[in-house]
């Protein structure tokens, strides 16, 4: 079962007003690129070649620069690896690049002593830097636990006496993977858990009077990622504390579902004004990591000019309270809204509507011989026709839409649904007895034919936005319907230009490159509202993406928000020095057996770092105990251990299949 969280909303410090602007935080030194304050938003990325390869090491990073990164991240298991670092330094030296590197620490205090007198920064894992994770449940008292702080102060400090010393910063990365057992006891797999794990750490430092440091909360889970950030923030702002904020998902995986699992995490808190750095995760060459991240990045500063440049009118609001818990609808029609999972509309109006095979991009594939249609799990629940007609019958359980006064034509209206705008809506003399959907925008609540709707039990609201901050926009919109008193289901529209994919660097290389942007962009600006329970379906509008591409988009950020899953899910990380198989090629052969398995949640971890954790969020493991060997994991259970790496996907089917969830693919 998944651990379930209370709703962590954005506070004082989000963006719910039109102008974009950054939670302010302190300024850190990192070499010669400082982070926070007022600095640009930083890019990073982590190698994924043995440490102990320097010129591996030092070509990689050359890569990742070239490619956009600020900062990079080597991995240093032991002391060797973390000695090692000085050659890896003084190879980028020579060859006249002056990156900050910054050494990954898990488990081995001291090899971060050792790295923290090399290099520029140097991350720890609080769930593991002091602690060990057995996945004991231990009944703390509260002296007993004060005297493990007191511990863990003592195996700290000279860590932070050596920074202090060297100029080193430091990350305090807490991963939802790698909870320790202590925290684990106390506050469960939870966000509050993340933060306190950070805290006690960030509290340490500031007792030894350092603060040179910056934060992280990564989580394979984006729900619970934004939650807890959101809730580091606040305590922090409570504790008088300001530390720059590196953002990342954690295992994203590669492709599309891990570009829209990471622009759904990290875009929600940009678009929340936090983040002061950014680390996109992919099961990919690290170089292939930077442009992502930068695309994220970049759109904010676009906004800004655009911003200064045209200013906009306020967002509308209706209350003082610029917060809103979850949004309760009503269910329209037994089809949309209250607890069912949210619709996919894709618009299909410029069509060849002649020939039925076209619905093969919807998810409905045309069977000529016995005139039939098939199903899969990402068929879309509505096509728009706008005032397009089909001359073929249409698949009986998708519903069309049409523009109001084409409707009105429409003889047989079985599963063909009326879209109005506001003026037509209140004006119409003949509605759709089950559902009829009514355009508006945040804007149209101050409006004479907002104050005039004949508002019923049928009505669902396509909400639209021409903001330039429109997700900040349409998520005002939510809280003006609950300071309003209405629960009509919304559908969220979002539409883009080719204009809206361009721009200076870290744009992708053509042909692909809108497609790539929108996925990013449809991820932040949906994904965002979907995370926090706002939304009862999507709508995806790009003239320039491909239609199938729209759909497959569509049912991603459903997948990635958790709130609508229609395939099997891949928690895979994004591979390091640690890694003890080739992870990219590993996940294809894992996703090509195994992809038709809806729902199932399959963790590939190259090592146990955050393995045993995030396998807590999976229901089955594959993770790299040794050269050759995997062990595999039911949840957070060990099934087998070392596993040959040929037997070893075999193995787990066998798994899966003994547990009754293994279907055989059509």
């Amino acid at each position: 079962m998944e651990a379930q969280h209370s709703l962590i909303l954005p506070g004082s410090y989000c963006n719910s007003k039109l102008t974009y602007s950054r939670f302010k935080t302190r300024e850190v030194k990192i070499g010669h690129i400082p982070m926070g304050g007022q600095n640009p938003i930083r890019i990073q990325s982590m190698t994924t070649v043995d440490t102990m390869d320097t010129l591996g090491s030092v070509e990689q990073t050359i890569r990742m620069v070239d490619a956009g990164c600020e900062y990079v991240r080597i991995t240093a298991p032991s002391i060797k690896e973390a000695e090692n670092l000085a050659h890896i330094k003084k190879e980028l030296r020579a060859r006249g690049y002056e990156v900050p590197l910054v050494a990954d620490i898990h488990f081995t205090p001291n090899a971060a002593e050792v790295a923290a007198r090399i290099v520029e920064k140097v991350r720890v894992n609080p769930g593991n830097y002091a602690d060990k994770k057995k996945f004991d449940q231990i009944d703390y008292t509260d002296s007993a636990y004060q005297a493990e702080l007191d511990r863990i102060y003592k195996k700290f400090a000279p860590l932070v006496h050596i920074c202090k010393e060297h100029g080193t910063a430091l990350r305090i990365g807490t991963n939802h993977g790698s909870l320790s057992d202590r925290i684990m006891s106390r506050y469960g797999d939870t966000p509050e858990g993340m933060v306190e794990s950070a805290m006690e750490f960030i509290r340490i430092c500031e007792d030894l009077r350092f603060y040179n440091l910056c934060v992280s909360m990564k989580s394979s889970n984006p729900m619970v990622m934004v939650q807890a950030y959101r809730l580091l923030v606040e305590r922090m702002i409570a504790e008088n504390m300001n530390y720059p904020l590196h953002l990342g998902v954690t295992e994203a995986g590669d492709g599309e579902d891990g570009r829209i699992k990471s622009a759904v995490g990290i875009g929600t808190l940009l678009e929340d004004g936090l983040g002061d750095t950014v680390r996109v995760s992919l099961t990919e060459e690290p170089e292939k990591e930077a442009p992502v991240a930068i695309a994220l990045v970049n759109r904010y500063s676009k906004r800004k000019a655009a911003l200064e440049s045209s200013p906009q009118k306020e967002i509308i609001t209706l209350t003082e309270d610029t917060r809103t818990t979850a949004y309760a609808s009503r269910e329209v029609n037994t089809f949309v809204g209250g607890s069912l999972v949210p619709r996919v509309i894709i618009d299909i109006s410029s069509k060849n509507l002649r020939d039925p095979f076209i619905l093969s991009e919807v998810g409905y594939k045309y069977d000529a011989i016995n005139d039939k249609y098939h199903m899969g799990d990402q068929s879309v629940d509505f096509v728009y026709l706008a005032d397009q007609l089909p001359s073929f019958t249409m698949p009986g359980n998708l519903k069309q839409l049409y523009n109001y006064t084409t409707w009105l034509q429409i003889e047989n209206k079985s599963n063909i649904h009326p879209l109005y705008s506001l003026a037509d809506f209140n004006t119409a003399k003949v509605k759709d007895m089950a559902l009829n959907i009514v355009r508006i925008s945040n804007d149209d609540l101050n409006s004479v034919a907002f104050t005039n709707l004949q508002l019923d039990s049928t009505v669902v609201f396509l909400l639209e936005t021409t903001h330039t901050h429109g997700m900040a926009d349409q998520r005002q919109f939510f809280v003006n319907l609950q300071a309003i008193g209405i629960d009509n289901p919304v559908i969220i529209r979002r539409s883009y230009r080719v204009e809206d994919f361009s721009g200076p660097v870290g744009d992708f290389m053509n042909p692909e490159e809108p497609i790539s942007k929108i996925q990013l962009y449809a991820a932040t600006d949906l994904g965002a509202l979907l995370i926090d329970g706002l939304g009862s379906g999507i709508w995806i509008d790009s003239p320039a993406t491909p239609t199938d591409k729209l759909a497959s988009i569509s049912f991603g950020i459903l997948q990635a928000t958790r709130s609508r899953i229609s395939k099997t899910e891949y928690i895979s990380c994004p591979s390091c020095g640690r890694t003890l198989f080739d992870l990219q090629e590993t996940t294809q052969m894992i996703r090509a057996r195994t992809n038709h398995l809806k729902g199932l949640k399959i963790g590939i971890m190259g090592c146990i770092v955050n393995g045993p954790g995030e396998m807590a969020d999976a229901d089955y493991g594959y993770v790299g105990a040794g050269p050759d060997k995997i062990t595999l994991y039911r949840g957070q259970e060990v099934v087998k251990r070392n596993v040959s790496s040929a037997n070893a996907l075999d193995e787990l089917i066998g798994i899966i299949k003994s547990d009754g969830l293994w279907v055989d693919e059509n």
